[in-house]
Formats: C-alpha cells, sequence, structure tokens
C-alpha cells in the first residue's frame, strides 16, 4: 500500500517540512513537486500539489513535497525563487541518500511559482523530465526547459494568461497542453492534469 512519511530535512537555513509518499512497490524514482508561491497561500497541501504527488505515485515513483520557505515548519523567509532553489537541492540530495536512491531518475514538477523555481533546479541537476502545471512567467524568470517537457495551462487562467505561456514557450518551440474552461486552480479539472502525465508516461 502507498504511505506517506512527514519529515523534517536540513536545508541551507533550517529545517525543510516535507512530505515523502511513497508508491506500494520498488520505486522507479523521485518526484520532487513544488508548490505555488507560499506569499499567496501556497503549500505541500495545495490540491494541485497533491495530485502531482499521487499521479507519480500512481506511476511508481517517491513522490517529494516540500514546504517553502516560511511555509507551516519550514525555517526561513521568502526569497522569490533563489534561496527555494537552493532548498529543493538540498531536499533531493537528503532523500536520494536516505532512500538509498542515488542514481534513480528524477522528475522535476512544479505548479505556478513551483515551476518557476523547478525551472533553475533543472539547471543544475540531471533530471528525466519536467512537468509543469499553471507555468508562473508573470512571476519571475521561468528559464528554458528541455523540449520533452510537459506544459499543463488553463484556458481560463486569470492568475497567469494563457498568451504570457505561449509566448514563453514558443522561442523554445515548446508545446502546451490546454485545459479547456480550467481556471488557474484547475478547479473540477484535477483529473484532467492526471490523465495527461499518466499518458505521457505510457
Amino acid at each position: 500500500m502507498p504511505s506517506s512519511e512527514p519529515i523534517l530535512i536540513e536545508g541551507p537555513v533550517g529545517a525543510i517540512e516535507t512530505v515523502i509518499d511513497h508508491p506500494a512497490g520498488v520505486p522507479r524514482g523521485i518526484a520532487l513537486v513544488a508548490h505555488p508561491h507560499p506569499l499567496y497561500g501556497g503549500t505541500l497541501d495545495n490540491k494541485v500539489a497533491q495530485t502531482l504527488a499521487k499521479t507519480f505515485v500512481e506511476l511508481g515513483y517517491v513522490a517529494v513535497r516540500p514546504n517553502f520557505r516560511g511555509v507551516g515548519a519550514s525555517a526561513g523567509t521568502h526569497d522569490e525563487g533563489r534561496g527555494e532553489t537552493d532548498d529543493l537541492l538540498a531536499v533531493i540530495h537528503a532523500v536520494r541518500s536516505r532512500l538509498a536512491l542515488p542514481q534513480a531518475p528524477l522528475v522535476l514538477a512544479g505548479f505556478s511559482f513551483g515551476s518557476l523555481v523547478q525551472s533553475r533546479v533543472a539547471k543544475r541537476v540531471v533530471a528525466e523530465r519536467l512537468v509543469f502545471v499553471g507555468t508562473a512567467v508573470t512571476r519571475g524568470v521561468v528559464e528554458s526547459v528541455p523540449e520533452d517537457t510537459i506544459v499543463i495551462h488553463g484556458e481560463r487562467d486569470e492568475t497567469v494568461p494563457l498568451d504570457l505561456v505561449l509566448r514563453w514557450a514558443e522561442p523554445q518551440e515548446l508545446p502546451v497542453v490546454v485545459i479547456p474552461a480550467a481556471d488557474h486552480f484547475f478547479h473540477r479539472r484535477l483529473h484532467s492534469i492526471r490523465n495527461i502525465i499518466v499518458r505521457a508516461w505510457k
């Protein structure tokens, strides 16, 4: 049976509150899930972050959901993505060591602000694949990403308008999967996120 394990990981400025969701069998890899903007209520319990974690557990990955700086039991204060990038790198290192999975494939998944941070993490580690949902191109520089990155966006996203995401994706020739009628938080559309990812992994 899948199981969840809350832990504290030592990061650059102190504790990083983290939940590790374990699959039923031997894990095929690690999926690091980054939540939305902490100054606007984003936490590891966000519904989209939970959907991403559950989807990857279903696919056989260990899903890892840390709280960003200043959220829950995580130490520090919001650092606009800079310190958060360092924190996620620390989480990757700690989880690989804790689970004795030093060479396991790594998936980087992020929702909104979490996708911005993951775009920076991806420049510093080797990832099997990236999955961005509601990519926060209005919050700062989202780095360029590999061509097989899965980018999911809501047609009616008022927080990050779709046209801005398409503008970011265009020079990279990067496909964007648009979920019709979905808003930024994918109310009543969470199943669509799951289905898109599962199909991409088949």
